[in-house]
């Protein structure tokens, strides 16, 4: 791994330095993309690993971020699609309101599963037709493959907002 900010404290150096490295950023990745990591906003997480593990390594961290965020929405879809709608809504854990699941689930019936990578492209909507997706039954491997491009684009956007943003300000 490259360089890392010297100012993080020695074993998170150590850690983003490690072989253990893009083991980490799938997990954190896996809770975002659950919608279970609330400390760090999405738009921060690619941006922040090209920082801290570097540039060079742009290709593998968006492969992780997209098939961690993606295995972390299927988990997601798939506790809607078995578990249902009641069974979420008493999740201590799952932080949608009534009124706003009832907006998206408005926006999967009108537009079907195009909204799911358009919302996973979006700031603010980012994986919140996960749970309408499943409540809808759609196949899971349509989910899969939606999902996974919807993160993609996200993802490549962020990367490519901080490298060149970076080149143009810098």
């Amino acid at each position: 791994m490259s360089a890392v900010v010297p100012e993080l404290p020695a074993f998170l150096r150590d850690l983003l330095a490690s072989d253990v490295a893009f083991l980490v950023l799938f997990l954190v990745f896996v809770l975002e993309g659950a919608m279970l990591l609330y400390i760090a906003p999405s738009e921060l997480l690619v941006p922040g690993a090209l920082i801290l593990i570097g540039e060079e390594y742009l290709i593998p961290i968006l492969a992780v971020a997209v098939a961690g965020a993606t295995v972390g929405q299927f988990a997601l879809f798939l506790v809607a699609k078995y578990g249902g709608r009641e069974y979420l809504a008493s999740r201590s854990w799952f932080r949608i309101d009534d009124s706003k699941l009832d907006r998206f689930d408005g926006w999967f019936e009108r537009w079907g599963p195009l909204v799911v990578p358009a919302s996973n492209a979006m700031l603010f909507t980012r994986g919140m037709l996960t749970v309408p997706a499943g409540f809808a039954e759609m196949s899971s491997r349509q989910f899969l493959v939606l999902s996974a491009a919807g993160t993609l684009v996200f993802e490549s956007v962020l990367a490519a907002l901080y490298v060149f943003g970076g080149r143009v300000l810098g």
